[in-house]
């Protein structure tokens, strides 16, 4: 569990999270505080729970738990499925992704995807992309997001070194900027930041 932290820089609010499924305990104890500027990557071994707490961070899990989560800021989530719709263009995926937040042009939205590298593909239909550029569209919302606490489950999978340095370089800004990032990943978090992981198993924040 973190320290507490100055109620305007507290963007989540997480106390004693617990998760069962099918009878067995997945995780419980959890409880967290994320802060502005902090960068938090959920760790334990594969079918501990990571996406399952991640989801039930963001309001979307399926599965009942006990505990309490408060948002006191926005947030932006992104799953490991990237949710992108074949029949639209890159152009089109991202404009309805965005669609529910403050007006982006058309401008900005190809400077995202541009930035993400799909540069030319932005009228192509998704479905003739590689799963690599759906991950890359997805990925493209963090260029346009204004919630400072993004929630992002495997950002680097199925992305090439040089989107992974891209990736992180977006990252750091958004921390520098006051942003904070609660992650999980398969693939090791080379970011040149302070790292805190928090343990599933132990349900601490080190």
């Amino acid at each position: 569990m973190t320290d507490g932290g100055a109620a305007d820089d507290v963007l989540l609010s997480a106390s004693g999270l617990s998760l069962e499924r099918g009878g067995r305990e997945l995780f419980s104890g959890i409880s967290l505080q994320l802060l502005r500027g902090q960068l938090v990557q959920i760790e334990g071994a594969n079918g501990a729970g990571k996406t399952s707490l991640l989801r039930i961070l963001a309001g979307l899990s399926r599965y009942g738990f006990a505990g309490r989560v408060e948002h006191r800021a926005p947030q932006l989530f992104l799953g490991h499925q990237s949710a992108v719709k074949g029949l639209l263009t890159p152009r089109e995926n991202l404009a309805w992704h965005v669609a529910g937040e403050a007006g982006f042009s058309a401008a900005e939205i190809d400077a995202a995807l541009a930035a993400v590298n799909l540069y030319g593909y932005e009228d192509v239909p998704s479905h003739a992309l590689s799963a690599g550029q759906h991950r890359r569209v997805n990925l493209a919302r963090l260029y346009l997001s204004r919630a400072p606490l993004w929630l992002l489950d495997e950002p680097f999978t199925a992305i090439d070194r040089a989107g992974v340095g891209a990736l992180e370089a977006r990252l750091l800004q958004h921390l520098e900027q006051g942003g904070a990032v609660l992650l999980t990943s398969h693939q090791p978090v080379t970011l040149a930041y302070p790292l805190l992981r928090l343990d599933l198993a132990t349900g601490t924040l080190q």
